[in-house]
């Protein structure tokens, strides 16, 4: 919405802008500012609804597709044997449509007031335009959003929602768009001069009419900006996950007792079994269960399992600081995350967990990264859990190989000695991290559709402010062929601005998108889901999209550019004699 809420602007001011003259025409003969401005966002109203109503078609068809090739969870391996029926909302549509056509009317209502607003007297001479550009340079109102935008990424969630995160990039966009005519002088003009004509008069139009930048750019950068902030916020959680996975995965077989978890279990007699079977050279195991610490919250998982509490750091994926408690402290508790945002655990805080009929005191000696589980989730020490419950049974096991031991070897070994093993979920490691990163790449494709469609709609309305300003610019293209240049100058002339427009796009986009992911990693995703991740880079990926990119506004230039050559040169300046 906000991407298409730009393209509507951009287009509209550059549709105002060549209709100036039209416009002026119908106030000199009686048409007063508000039915200027009633037709203008009247237009808008027509814009928007056309639009909502192709979308939802094309919406409601995609989703027939997606769910008929990837069913309910698109792809992503949950719901196996399910089969969906896709259900209409009418009341969410039409909240849709709406939102569509309020998206229209606020991308059309800078340029409608700027259109009411304007003199017909002056609007009726040639060249009048650039006052539109020049009123839409406005740095102080940009400079003032970029600065409420990071301020707003320290507020705290509002019902659980990272709403002022949401708003800290939308103030992030609108204002580095504001900022993008003086970004276009402070660039455009510190190029040196070019000997070749062309290149000369092309760095020259854009120094000079920095506007025409900010409405060019608009739809790119926000498209560019959210693309980049989204595949560097997916990069890094597909590296972090990988490395997460690398940690709390370092034995060569593991063991599940199925979905039951705390129903079903491995009796110490079975744990004794695997420890004794041919070709295990160690075996740990793990007991979890679920505690109630606050009604408005869900259970939080308790993990009892073994480790060594003077070095966690080789079992358990700290992140941050850790301690250990001393020999009269509470014995130590290792908190996910996620306790920290719900429950408010610190590093050396003294907490209590309802743990076999009663309320047990813990020390919190570290924060570890669970990937697995949002609610919250605890890891205490097996022995001290079996003292305090007496429970010594197990639901998931580890196993450690013999150097030249084959799993498969151990997994029959496992079907032979243990009473119902057919029941029990048995994989290596690598089996496990493949199914993972599986899952979270089917759970992405949806996103990565999405970036696409932004990138899509951004070069949409490159390609259509490229095409209007060319239209708008056919006198001076006129005139410049009465004074001697050749197609091919002018040609070279728009492919040179093309590339400097699109490339300062482009760097500006990259910059403001890694920001906004710097937002999206550390406080919508924290706020939302309540794990951190590690920043990662996608850097070939980035390079490819500009080349293409810059490409492309060169070819859109230069396509644009033909319609308004093709016109006779006496015609392109006939108005202005």
């Amino acid at each position: 919405l906000f991407t298409g809420g730009l393209l509507v602007f951009s287009t509209q001011a550059l549709a105002v802008v060549q209709r100036r003259a039209q416009l002026a025409l119908l106030r000199v003969l009686g048409l007063t500012r508000g039915g200027l401005l009633v037709l203008l966002i009247g237009e808008a109203v027509l814009i928007g609804a056309v639009g909502a109503l192709a979308g939802i078609a094309m919406g409601h068809l995609g989703a027939q597709l997606a769910v008929a090739r990837f069913g309910a969870d698109l792809g992503a391996g949950q719901f196996r044997g399910i089969q969906p029926e896709l259900q209409v909302d009418a009341w969410g549509l039409a909240l849709f449509a709406l939102l569509g056509i309020v998206t229209a009317v606020a991308g059309s209502l800078a340029p409608a007031l700027e259109a009411a607003r304007a003199a017909p007297a002056h609007a009726l001479k040639a060249g009048d335009e650039q006052r539109v550009f020049e009123r839409l340079r406005p740095v102080k109102r940009g400079a003032i959003l970029i600065v409420a935008g990071i301020a707003l990424t320290q507020a705290p969630p509002v019902f659980e929602l990272p709403l002022f995160g949401y708003i800290a990039i939308g103030c992030l966009l609108v204002g580095t768009i504001l900022l993008m005519p003086r970004f276009a002088v402070a660039c455009f003009g510190s190029i040196p001069h070019f000997r070749a004509p062309a290149t000369r008069l092309a760095v020259a139009q854009l120094a000079g009419a920095p506007g025409q930048a900010m409405v060019s750019l608009a739809a790119i950068v926000a498209s560019v900006s959210l693309m980049v902030s989204m595949a560097i916020m997916v990069t890094s959680f597909r590296h972090s996950l990988e490395d997460w996975l690398d940690r709390v995965l370092p034995a060569d077989l593991y063991l599940r007792t199925g979905p039951q978890h705390e129903t079903a279990f491995l009796s110490p007699d079975d744990q004794q079994r695997l420890r004794n079977i041919a070709g295990v050279r160690r075996a740990e195991f793990l007991r979890s269960q679920q505690v109630l610490l606050a009604p408005e919250h869900p259970r939080v998982m308790v993990f009892a399992r073994e480790l060594d509490r003077s070095e966690p750091e080789r079992s358990i994926a700290l992140v941050g600081p850790h301690i250990s408690p001393g020999p009269q402290d509470p014995p130590p508790l290792w908190a996910s995350e996620a306790m920290i945002d719900l429950y408010g655990y610190r590093v050396g805080n003294i907490v209590e967990l309802p743990l076999g009929g009663r309320s047990e005191r813990f020390t919190v000696a570290g924060i570890w990264r669970d990937y697995a589980r949002q609610q919250g989730s605890v890891i205490i020490e097996r022995d001290v859990y079996a003292r305090v419950t007496d429970d010594r049974n197990a639901n998931d096991a580890a196993l450690w190989l013999d150097r030249g031991i084959a799993p498969a070897s151990v997994r029959r070994a496992i079907a032979a000695g243990i009473a119902d093993s057919s029941r029990m979920d048995i994989a290596e490691p690598g089996e496990i991290r493949e199914n993972s990163l599986r899952v979270f790449d089917r759970t992405f494709a949806v996103t990565y559709a999405l970036e696409a469609v932004a990138v899509v709609i951004g070069l949409f309305g490159l390609a259509s402010s490229f095409g209007a300003l060319v239209l708008a610019r056919s006198r001076e293209f006129g005139m410049l062929r009465h004074v001697g240049m050749t197609r091919r100058q002018i040609a070279a002339m728009l492919a040179t601005e093309g590339a400097l427009v699109s490339a300062l796009g482009l760097a500006i986009g990259i910059a403001l998108g890694w920001l906004i992911s710097l937002v999206l990693i550390h406080v919508v995703n924290r706020q939302s889901f309540h794990w951190s991740m590690d920043l990662h880079l996608p850097w070939g990926a980035l390079a490819a999209f500009t080349v293409v990119m810059l490409a492309f506004s060169v070819l859109t230039a230069l396509a644009s550019g033909r319609r308004a050559m093709s016109r006779d040169v006496v015609i392109a300046v006939k108005e202005d004699w």
